[in-house]
């Protein structure tokens, strides 16, 4: 960040942090480093508009979600003097302001939780000298995007005419050019190094819209967020409505279904355009320091969205799409597939998803088969090795469905390991993956993955050995049949009880006792949901490991609910609420929610959860739990929902029930202290919730 057009600096361009950087004197404010608020650079020379383009942001996001700083501003507040003293210290003094200032905006953003946006420079051009770059190591350590005004230096130069307000001193094209390219490379550069998303904006009409439309984005997409994203996406275009579906096909794209790689003619097409000839940034990225993380798919999405319009960008997915032919084995496969309805077939791919879309389209499948995937902004996630295992996981544990997947490469590994069948797609030997067969033997011979391999096309040498990785065609009637078989779906309700332990027997004592109520009674509750959430919660959903300190010094493993952080505790009231605070002491990671009927429960508890805990005291008929229960379906079709309850009555849950009836579209566990053939149901003094509260004498 920089005060003026004319200042100058010694910053030279460097991973490592530069000795005469100082520490700042802002306090640290205990933000979690793993997900660091948001913090947007815009950038550009002087010219460029960024000023012009901020205070449009600001009138048009406003200040509730967004803050948005002037650098030279904030360098100007937090040196004493402001710039003019600014302008006269040693380059060693204006490093430490520079710093105040960026910490400073880290700190106020922390603190309100608000993204900061931040217009600043990150170089100056004295007439005659070289570039000066005077960013600091707090810069590179703060942004979290940096968006660079990319505009063209004839109309810079023009504005450096105009512009009698700031007296811009004239410069020579050739020097604007070599100026805005050279910030361009070094950004771009140390944006890859320091995992800070870095995307060129170019002149348009709609340039502020196009802004608006990133930081919108900025805002709230972190790894977490883009998971549930993904899940959602599944949930609604391949799962709503299959209340048939037994078996599912999870099928990789590039190199899987087809031998083409469409990321790299997508780039093949783009440098015949505008590009320069070879240009290939998805192999420079990647093999880069991010890998293959969240943040390198999240880098690649913003490189697709430099290089091409909205309009440009569909123009050549369908280029690249007429150029892709489906392996004939797969194609055959996915033809038979389609005509069941028990079986399905999903694409989820880490490349661009319009040009599978199109390719499934052009072969008359795309109205059975979806895609799953990224490339633009606007599709709100991106596809990693991560979120495809998770959408596996996530077919198996919420929609209950077989699961085989197919894929070439490591970013499938994690995928196929998860799969009920795997099965590994191996290609031409100068083009598959080089990295995949160490990965691939070190899974199997760990015992982590059980595969087999399909060598496409058919005269390829397979992978490993055929020991090791079996090999399989997919034209053999024995492995077809094996796919479109019917399949036993889970579907039923699942009761896990205590009725008949000793134990439940003296918890019991005192829930049934006339003549306790009040506090008494709802701390007998409150120790029944303790109990029920330690003896049943853990097996029904799972439990985890993570590191504790050991009383002796040293670490150790501790256990706790499986996502108990992504766990929402809904009490339902009034009788609910102190068996769920019950459990609530047990689970305390998870949210806790009141709700008196079914519409308490809103969108914002159920976002990024996996698993819903409905607590009641008593299950009479199950109108109230299937209240819930479609409430929150609609909400949110596939997260699971386990009910807690003190007594449930034994006809609730028979074949006959509403609650059976309703378990037939979707798995349903029912944990109970005590399964009662009573079918009385309390009125008065002896409604559990009147005696919870000694609200028995009231009317």
């Amino acid at each position: 960040m920089s005060a003026k057009f004319n200042d100058t600096s010694g910053n030279k361009p460097n991973r490592t942090k530069d000795p005469h950087i100082s520490s700042s004197t802002v306090p640290e404010c205990g933000y979690s480093t793993g997900e660091k608020l948001p913090v947007i650079g815009i950038y550009g020379i002087p010219g460029s508009g960024k000023t012009f383009l901020l205070d449009q942001l600001k009138h048009e996001l406003g200040e509730e979600h967004f803050e948005f700083y002037d650098g030279s501003v904030m360098i100007s507040n937090v040196t004493p003097g402001g710039l003019d003293t600014f302008q006269t210290l040693e380059e060693s003094e204006k490093t430490r302001w520079r710093q105040l200032a960026i910490d400073t905006i880290r700190h106020e953003c922390v603190k309100s939780g608000r993204v900061a946006v931040v217009a600043g420079h990150f170089m100056f051009w004295p007439e005659g000298e070289a570039g000066r770059p005077v960013y600091t190591q707090n810069d590179l350590d703060t942004f979290t995007h940096i968006l660079y005004l990319d505009i063209p230096v004839e109309i810079i130069s023009n504005r450096f005419r105009s512009d009698m307000q700031k007296k811009r001193s004239p410069m020579m094209l050739k020097d604007l050019e070599k100026w805005q390219q050279t910030e361009k490379t070094q950004l771009r550069h140390l944006c890859r190094n320091y995992g800070i998303l870095f995307s060129l904006v170019s002149q348009h009409p709609r340039l502020q819209d196009k802004v608006s439309k990133l930081l919108r984005d900025f805002q709230h997409h972190t790894e977490k967020h883009n998971t549930s994203f993904a899940e959602r996406k599944l949930d609604e275009s391949v799962m709503a409505g299959q209340v048939d579906l037994q078996t599912l096909l999870v099928l990789d794209a590039d190199r899987t279904l087809a031998a083409i790689d469409t990321g790299k003619l997508f780039w093949e097409r783009v440098s015949n355009s505008h590009l320069p000839e070879k240009y290939s940034p998805l192999k420079t990225l990647f093999s880069g320091s991010l890998g293959y993380s969240y943040t390198a798919f999240r880098q690649a999405t913003l490189l697709y969205e430099e290089a091409a319009s909205d309009e440009e960008f569909e123009s050549i997915c369908q280029e690249v799409a007429a150029a892709v032919k489906i392996y004939p084995e797969f194609l055959s496969l996915l033809q038979l597939v389609a005509k069941e309805k028990h079986v399905g077939a999903v694409v989820v791919t880490c490349g661009l998803h319009r040009v599978w879309e199109k390719v499934l389209e052009k072969e008359g499948l795309y109205d059975r088969i979806k895609v799953i995937g990224g490339g633009r902004i606007a599709d709100g996630f991106v596809v990693t090795a991560a979120v495809k295992a998770n959408l596996v996981a996530r077919l198996q544990n919420v929609h209950r469905v077989y699961v085989w997947a197919f894929g070439d490469s490591p970013l499938d590994l994690e995928m196929l390991s998860k799969a009920d069948q795997a099965i590994v797609v191996v290609g031409d030997e100068q083009t598959r993956s080089k990295t995949m067969e160490v990965d691939l033997f070190n899974l199997i011979r760990d015992g982590s993955l059980r595969a087999r391999q399909v060598v496409l096309p058919s005269d390829s040498l397979p992978r490993l050995n055929t020991n090791a990785l079996p090999l399989v065609q997919l034209t053999d009637q024995y492995f077809v049949e094996s796919i479109l078989r019917h399949r036993h779906r889970q579907g039923d309700v699942h009761i896990h009880h205590a009725t008949n332990r000793n134990g439940t027997k003296l918890l019991m004592t005192s829930m049934r006792n006339a003549k306790i109520g009040g506090p008494a009674l709802r701390q007998s509750h409150r120790v029944v949901g303790q109990y029920l959430a330690t003896e049943f919660l853990p097996s029904v959903i799972g439990i985890e490991e993570f590191p504790i300190p050991h009383v002796q010094g040293h670490n150790t493993s501790g256990y706790r609910l499986l996502n108990e952080e992504k766990t929402s505790i809904v009490a339902l009231m009034r009788g609910g609420e102190p068996m769920a605070y019950g459990v609530n002491e047990i689970f305390p990671l998870a949210m806790f929610i009141h709700a008196s009927c079914p519409e308490d429960v809103k969108l914002h508890h159920l976002e990024g959860q996996l698993t819903v805990v409905l607590v009641d005291s008593v299950v009479n008929s199950g109108k109230s739990v299937i209240a819930f229960e479609e409430h929150i379906r609609k909400l949110h079709a596939a997260i699971r929902i386990v009910v807690v309850a003190g007594v449930v009555q034994a006809a609730s849950v028979s074949k006959s029930s509403l609650i059976s009836q309703f378990a037939r579209k979707t798995s349903l566990d029912i944990i109970a202290l005590r399964l009662s053939e009573n079918k009385f149901t309390g009125r008065g003094t002896t409604d559990t919730g009147n005696r919870l509260f000694n609200t028995t004498h009231v009317p």
